[in-house]
Parts: structure tokens; sequence; C-alpha cells
């Protein structure tokens, strides 16, 4: 492994020690105004994917900053209700600066000329539609903010506020220690619309041909790539390894 690699990641390992230690005990709202204004202006960007507990975030960084990059998986593959959502949700909060983030059109080409992928190795086409891209478009910034919390599974029960991934960039997850309730009471409380498609059952929401209503008793991510044993996109990476979500009975 080359040096100066080696190097960048002790670096930001270190920078996650202090800023984890800085963060301690602070809301969502105070970790994201330090983040964005304090420690690391300028530097920043959050990736949503404008699903089912995305608006929470979102609201919370446009009071903060309206400038601050938001980079949208723009897979070529998602509901017409989350593209619809997107723009509902841009518009309301005033959001500056989405960049959406799509697979190259020649690579796409080459790798799923048919659009047909997902059906015959759904790793590949994620790769291809949302972790190359997103690891692309990601490239200019020294760190990331991100969504996930410690009630989604297993994987995440220790889920730190703030890591470093497989680049050597720092990744914030403001919301760590937020239930699903709670996220759910603060869209309310602020008047946020709701994503349309969770009236209809999808909990947890990715592409069209990948994701399905969630029954009651299932796990969150149940409907996300039914009946595989794939259950993770592949854009979160845990010690060099492909999180995995290992998906029970809901608490």
């Amino acid at each position: 492994m080359p040096r100066d690699f080696v190097s960048r990641i002790e670096a930001a390992e270190s920078a996650a020690a202090v800023l984890n230690a800085r963060y301690a005990g602070k809301s969502a709202q105070e970790i994201l105004r330090a983040a964005i204004l304090n420690d690391l202006p300028g530097r920043i960007a959050l990736a949503s994917s404008f699903g089912s507990e995305s608006v929470v975030l979102l609201h919370m960084i446009a009071q903060v900053d309206r400038d601050v990059p938001v980079l949208f998986g723009q897979t070529q593959m998602l509901f017409a209700e989350t593209l619809a959502y997107q723009r509902e949700i841009a518009e309301l909060l005033g959001l500056r600066d989405i960049r959406e983030v799509r697979p190259v059109p020649a690579v796409l080409a080459a790798q799923d000329p048919d659009n047909g992928l997902h059906q015959r190795n759904a790793d590949a086409c994620c790769a291809l539609r949302k972790t190359a891209p997103m690891q692309s478009a990601l490239a200019p910034f020294s760190a990331w903010i991100t969504g996930r919390k410690r009630h989604q599974s297993a994987t995440r029960a220790d889920l730190k506020l703030v890591e470093v991934d497989q680049a050597g960039r720092l990744k914030i997850n403001p919301l760590a220690d937020w239930t699903a309730q709670e996220l759910n009471a603060y869209r309310i409380a602020q008047g946020l619309p709701a994503h349309p498609l969770v009236e209809k059952g999808f909990v947890s929401i990715g592409c069209a041909p990948c994701t399905t209503p969630v029954k009651p008793g299932e796990h969150p991510r149940a409907g996300r790539w039914r009946g595989q044993a794939k259950e993770e996109c592949g854009i979160h990476v845990i010690d060099g390894k492909v999180e995995k979500s290992h998906r029970g009975p809901m608490d």
C-alpha cells in the first residue's frame, strides 16, 4: 500500500478521533453547524437518496447553509415519485447546489445496454449505477455527511458520529442516535412532506426494480432486493468491507 495513502488514512483517523470527542453529546444540528461552518468549511458535501427519511437531514442542512453540495444518486432507475419528491424538497428548502450523480453514459451503454443488469447481477448494477459514480462525485471533498443511524441494522449499532471511509475522507453521521420515531416526529413538527411512497408501504426506498413495500413486522430494509442475499448497495464500507445489514425482526 502506498505510503502517502497510509499517511492520509492515519491523518483522517486522527482527525476523526478529535471530532468524535468534540461532537460527543452535541445535537445533530450542532454537529452539522460545527462541521459545515467551522471544521470543514467548503470541503464537505451531503450524499442523499431523497428517500423516506432524507428530508430531516436536508432540512437541518438548509438551516445552516443552503449552498452545501447535495450529491443526489440519480441511478436512472429511480421511482418517478422519488424524482418528483427530490424536486419538491429542493425547492421547498431552497437548496442551491443539487448535483445529480449519474453513471457515465458510455460505461452504462457498455455494461448495461438493455437495462437488465439488475436481474443478472444486482451487485454489479449497484456498483455501476451508484457506488462508482458517487465515489467520483466525492473525490473533490475531504468529508461527507450521511443519514445512517444505529437503529437501522446490527452492524450500525456502534456507529460513530465521525468515521473514515475507504478513500480517507471523513464521514459524518449526525443522526447516528436518532430513532425512526424521532425522525418522523421532527418531520411532522417542521411541516415537511413525506415521501409519497411511504403511505404505500415503502419504508426504505431505492431503485424501482429492486424495491418492494414492507409488510407489518418486517425489517425496514426487507423490501430492498427482496429474495436475494444482497443487503446493501455497496456505497458504505467499514474496515475495507461492504457493510451488511443483517436483517432481522423489527424492534
